[in-house]
């Protein structure tokens, strides 16, 4: 599933594919921002790991889990 990470005072933000399911980003990024953790880390499918300060972010969008369909639907 795609996630898009805003940062605040940033005119970019962070997009990348996750193997994680919706529940647990939501999940991560609610018990950092409440229990006042520093930074909130994720790892993409490609192995790749991004640590994004819990201070800056502006808004998290977590994509679905269904996958596109291609074609047509009778």
């Amino acid at each position: 599933m795609e996630i898009r990470i805003g940062i605040a005072n940033t005119a970019r933000e962070l997009t990348f594919e996750s193997g994680e399911s919706a529940d647990a980003v939501t999940t991560a990024v609610s018990t950092a921002l409440e229990s006042g953790q520093t930074a909130v880390t994720f790892t993409d499918v490609k192995g790749n790991t991004f640590i994004v300060p819990t201070a800056g972010i502006a808004f998290v969008e977590v994509g679905t889990e269904e996958s596109r369909r291609v074609g047509f639907v009778a």
